[in-house]
C-alpha cells in the first residue's frame, strides 16, 4: 500500500497544505489545497496537482472551524485516496531554537519546548503549532513531524549567529538564528540541479515576500542571512519594519509611553510596506497605485533588498550569482529589475525580455553576476524530510 504524507503550512491567515506520495525516490504531489480562516466563513479549497478544483467546503460558525476543516481534510483524502496509507503529517515549524537541526517526531515534550520559543517568533510559532495540537486531538495516533525553517541556518557561526552584547546572554540562546530555511533548502537544491557548476560559487538567495529574507550560501551551506533572533529583522517586509536603530524602541518606550506589547504590534502588524504606504502591505496593490507613499514604500523595499544584498557579498567576500524566489521574488518582475539597477556597480545586468518573461536566468550577457528566478516549493522540501524521517 503507497504512504503519503500530507504537509501543512501555516500562515498568519490561512494553511497551505499538499498531500505527496512517499513511496518513490522523490515525494509526488496528489493534491494541494487552502485552508483559509482570513473570511467570515472559513474555506476549504481542494485542488489537483495541475490545479483542477476536487473539493469545497466553508464552516458558518468559525467558532471551532479549523478543527471542523482539518477533520474535512483527513474524510477528502481517506475518501478520495483511500487506497494509500498516510504515514505521517508534516508541518513548517518557524523557530526551532538552539536545539533542533533536523526533522523531528512531535512529542508532548518537544511540543512544550517550542511552545517556549513564542517570545521569538510571537506571529508565527502559535500559528504553527496550534493545528498540531488540532490535528493530535482528531487522529491521536498519527505521527506528527516538525520541520524547521531554523535549521538549514543552525551551522551559522561567529560573527555571523553574535550579537555585540554581554555573553552572558548568547550563553542563555540570544543568537541569530535566521529563518525560511525551508526555501532557501529548495531553492540551494535547485540550483545545484540546474547549474551544478554555481554550487561552489558566492551566491545570495533572496526570498521576498510578505516575510523576506536573504540567505549567503557556499557550497549549498548558509553563512549568513539577514533575519536574527527573530523573523523581525533585515529586509522590509508586508507588514514588519525589518532592520531599525534600537534607540527607536527604547524612545517609542520611554517618550511615546506605549507599552511593549503595543511596540510588538507596531513592528510586526503595522509597519514595512504598509506603514509606509498607509495604503496596503501587498506589492501588487503598491505597484498598481499612483500615490506617491506607495512608491516610496517600494523604494524602501528595493534600497533596503540591494543594500542587503551588498551585506552578503561581504560576508561571501564577492557575489557570483543572485537567485530571486517567494511571491515577490518570483512574481514581480519591477522589483527584480529595480534591484538589479541597484547592484549594478556590482556588476549585476539584468536583461529586460527575460525579466519580464520571468524566465530562469535573467541576466544579461554583459552580466557579471549570474541571476536566476527559481519557485520555491517549501511543501516539497517538508515532504522530502518527512520521508526521510519516516
Amino acid at each position: 500500500m503507497p504512504d503519503t504524507v500530507l504537509v501543512l503550512n501555516s500562515g498568519s491567515s490561512s494553511i497551505k497544505f499538499g498531500l505527496f506520495d512517499v513511496a518513490a525516490a522523490e515525494p509526488a504531489l496528489l493534491c494541494k489545497g487552502l485552508l483559509d480562516e482570513h473570511e467570515a466563513k472559513p474555506r476549504l479549497v481542494v485542488k489537483g496537482p495541475t490545479g483542477e478544483d476536487l473539493f469545497e467546503t466553508s464552516n458558518q460558525a468559525p467558532d471551532g472551524a479549523r478543527g471542523h476543516l482539518f477533520a474535512d481534510v483527513l474524510t477528502f483524502i481517506e475518501d478520495r485516496f483511500g487506497g494509500r496509507s498516510l504515514r505521517a503529517i508534516g508541518h513548517r515549524i518557524v523557530h526551532g531554537g538552539p536545539d533542533y537541526s533536523g526533522p523531528e517526531v512531535l512529542t508532548d515534550d518537544i511540543i512544550a519546548k517550542l511552545e517556549a520559543l513564542t517570545p521569538l517568533a510571537p506571529l508565527h510559532q502559535p500559528r504553527c503549532l496550534a493545528p498540531v495540537r488540532t490535528l493530535a486531538a482528531i487522529r491521536p495516533g498519527l505521527t506528527q513531524i516538525a520541520c524547521f525553517d531554523t535549521a538549514f541556518h543552525h551551522g551559522l557561526a561567529p560573527p555571523a549567529s553574535r550579537f555585540a552584547i554581554p555573553r552572558r546572554f548568547e550563553a542563555r540562546g540570544i543568537r541569530r538564528y535566521g529563518f525560511h530555511g525551508l526555501s532557501f533548502e529548495y531553492v540551494a537544491g535547485r540550483l545545484a540541479e540546474i547549474a551544478p557548476e554555481l554550487v561552489a560559487k558566492r551566491t545570495v538567495i533572496a526570498h521576498l515576500g510578505n516575510g523576506a529574507s536573504l540567505c549567503a550560501l557556499r557550497d549549498g551551506h548558509s553563512i549568513d542571512t539577514t533575519m536574527g533572533l527573530t523573523p523581525l529583522d533585515g529586509l522590509v517586509m508586508g507588514t514588519r519594519c525589518g532592520a531599525i536603530d534600537p534607540g527607536v524602541l527604547l524612545y517609542l518606550q520611554q517618550h511615546e509611553n506605549m507599552s511593549v506589547e503595543n511596540v510588538q504590534h507596531l513592528l510586526y502588524r503595522e509597519s514595512g510596506l504598509f506603514g509606509v504606504s498607509g495604503i496596503s502591505a501587498d506589492m501588487r496593490t503598491l505597484l498598481a497605485s499612483r500615490e506617491a507613499a506607495a512608491r516610496e514604500a517600494v523604494d524602501l523595499f528595493t534600497f533596503r533588498a540591494a543594500q542587503q544584498v551588498a551585506m552578503m557579498a561581504t560576508t561571501l567576500g564577492g557575489l557570483d550569482c543572485l537567485i530571486f524566489t517567494g511571491g515577490i521574488g518570483e512574481h514581480a518582475k519591477e522589483i527584480r529589475g529595480a534591484i538589479g539597477e541597484r547592484l549594478a556597480w556590482m556588476g549585476v545586468r539584468i536583461d529586460a525580455a527575460s525579466n519580464d518573461a520571468a524566465r530562469e536566468r535573467i541576466n544579461g550577457n554583459d552580466s557579471m553576476v549570474e541571476v536566476f528566478v527559481i519557485p520555491t516549493n517549501e511543501e516539497m522540501m517538508i515532504a522530502r524530510h518527512c520521508a526521510a524521517l519516516i
